[in-house]
């Protein structure tokens, strides 16, 4: 069986209190989980979000609080990666990339300064400049401090490959955007509204329905969309809270996914530490709480699932570690001895 490597993204610099090194790569058992390192690159700064090709022969990184995006070279053998260009994003702090269904554009959201890029990839999987900026423009939401601009937080493709999603935190909406590939730019087909102060952050689809399923990041909240899937509007269907009834203190929403079953929806919870596991109602796509299980260190920004959904791999940036948890057949998450000491994690992959 071909060799699965999971690559490591981290926060690097002061202004983030930032322990990482820069990208990290390790070898995976894929029947322990056990993580084995294999690579480290540094000389990067705030390789904070990653994403692969479909080929699985280039990675791609955003560098928070800079102004670029990075292209490498994977070797499919040993998991190396090596440099290949790195292009402007034209705008400040890109947090998130997505690869258009062709893989031939990859769309950038610069969450500082409220653009996104769209940067063709050239045949030897390097990135060619952007053309012209996207604006994300819209009115700003009541919170004074976390929404003083639209912030942009995320841009993945959906499943049907037609419309980029990007949930706006500053705004209180999510637009879904098409690429014109002949002018290269991102054009606005649609937008919802979220609560006031909901602040948007991250979204994921479902497999097979026309669902959408956002994690807002002030409020704690989970909102169910129906997605129509010709004009990329979404229609909410239901709000829940992210964290147990009986938890009052303070935490925020930052990363979400769905299983490739469509049977259970995973969160994350800053503050709370927590992944909550929900269930998906089969036909209503409405969730219902299933488990909450801790993170066992601060701040879980980001989680992923091997490629087989056999284990779920918790980053978290301030405990400086991976925690990961065996997924049981019910959706349900048990812990696993496999940890992993990494500084600042803020985002993992793995190759395909």
């Amino acid at each position: 069986m071909k060799e699965l490597f999971a690559y490591v993204g981290s926060y690097t610099t002061p202004g983030r209190d930032g322990r990482g090194n820069g990208i990290n790569v390790y070898r995976v058992n894929r029947r322990t989980g056990a993580f084995r390192h294999v690579q480290h690159l540094g000389g990067l700064e705030n390789p904070s979000f990653l994403a692969i090709d479909r080929s699985g022969r280039f990675l791609y990184s955003v560098h928070g609080d800079r102004s670029e995006a990075t292209a490498f070279s994977i070797d499919q053998r040993t998991g190396h990666l090596s440099l290949i260009n790195r292009q402007s994003t034209g705008g400040y702090n890109p947090v998130h990339l997505a690869l258009d269904s062709s893989g031939s554009f990859l769309a950038v959201v610069n969450y500082g300064s409220d653009s996104l890029a769209v940067l063709p990839v050239q045949k030897d999987g390097g990135l060619a400049p952007y053309t012209t900026l996207t604006p994300v423009t819209g009115t700003l939401g009541p919170h004074r401090v976390q929404q003083r601009n639209m912030a942009p937080h995320h841009i993945p493709l959906d499943r049907q490959g037609r419309f980029f999603y990007v949930p706006c935190k500053g705004s209180d909406c999510v637009v879904a955007y098409r690429l014109d590939e002949r002018r290269r730019v991102l054009v606005e087909a649609a937008r919802v509204t979220a609560r006031p102060s909901a602040a948007p952050r991250h979204i994921d689809f479902h497999p097979t329905k026309a669902l959408a399923y956002v994690l807002n990041e002030l409020d704690s909240t989970i909102t169910t969309y129906r997605q129509d899937r010709r004009s990329g509007k979404l229609a909410p269907l239901q709000t829940v809270p992210s964290t147990p009834s009986d938890f009052t203190g303070y935490s925020t929403g930052a990363e979400i996914w769905l299983d490739r079953r469509g049977r259970h929806v995973y969160v994350s919870n800053r503050g709370h530490d927590s992944i909550g596991v929900f269930a998906v109602d089969s036909a209503k796509g409405t969730l219902a709480p299933k488990q909450w299980v801790p993170t066992h260190g601060k701040t879980p920004r980001f989680f992923a699932f091997d490629p087989a959904e056999k284990h779920l791999y918790v980053a978290n940036q301030d405990g400086h570690s991976i925690v990961t948890y065996r997924v049981g057949r019910d959706g349900r998450l048990a812990p696993s001895p496999v940890k992993v000491k990494v500084g600042s994690p803020a985002c993992i992959v793995f190759s395909h």
